[in-house]
């Protein structure tokens, strides 16, 4: 199994029927894992206000895609079903992204956002096998996913298309050899913290 869209949402209900406002469930995913950190993608904004369009992406730093990949690869030592997970990726990336089996399969719905659900090795994620083969039947690069998580929910990585980061919620655990994974920038995430954004 490298990706398989799913007909039947149910995997997808705890995020689709969670009570918390839209926008913290997109950016920052499910509420109720003990922990939340951030990966960053590009460094947060050092002033109010400033343009994403200013900041530069370091040299050497992995793509976005990549630096999800080797945050899920961390997080698998901790689950009991590596080769069952979720995706969630966002409708709006267009058609064209999109292999048709995909395009025919039903919406996950949240306020604010669409998302088609796929279930994954997230083995086969983690080595990249399953974005060579969504680029395969569509020759394209396949969008990253907005939500992933393995099926017994021991986590969940969030990203949305606005936020210059994705959210890790998990054990505090599971959180700490991201902390200080060379590859990655993640800092933790504190109780009612005002978390940044560029304009």
């Amino acid at each position: 199994m490298t990706f398989l869209p799913c007909s039947d949402l149910t995997a997808a209900e705890w995020i689709a029927t969670s009570d918390e406002h839209w926008w913290k469930l997109v950016t920052m995913g499910p509420a109720g894992f003990p922990a939340y950190a951030r990966l960053r993608f590009i460094p947060d904004p050092t002033y109010e206000g400033q343009s994403e369009n200013e900041v530069g992406r370091p040299s050497g730093i992995l793509s976005d895609m990549e630096q999800l990949r080797v945050a899920a690869g961390s997080l698998l030592r901790h689950t009991g079903s590596p080769s069952e997970g979720y995706l969630l990726i966002w409708d709006g990336w267009g058609e064209d992204s999109f292999p048709d089996l995909v395009l025919r399969a039903p919406r996950v719905v949240v306020p604010g956002r669409e998302y088609y659900l796929c279930r994954v090795s997230l083995s086969d994620f983690v080595s990249g096998t399953i974005e060579d083969s969504w680029q395969a039947k569509t020759d394209r690069a396949m969008p990253p996913p907005a939500f992933i998580w393995p099926k017994d929910r021991a986590w969940c990585i969030t990203q949305d298309v606005d936020p210059h980061w994705a959210s890790i919620g998990a054990e505090q655990a599971m959180i700490d050899p991201l902390l200080t994974e060379p590859r990655l920038d993640v800092v933790r995430v504190e109780a009612n913290q005002k978390l940044p954004f560029y304009f």
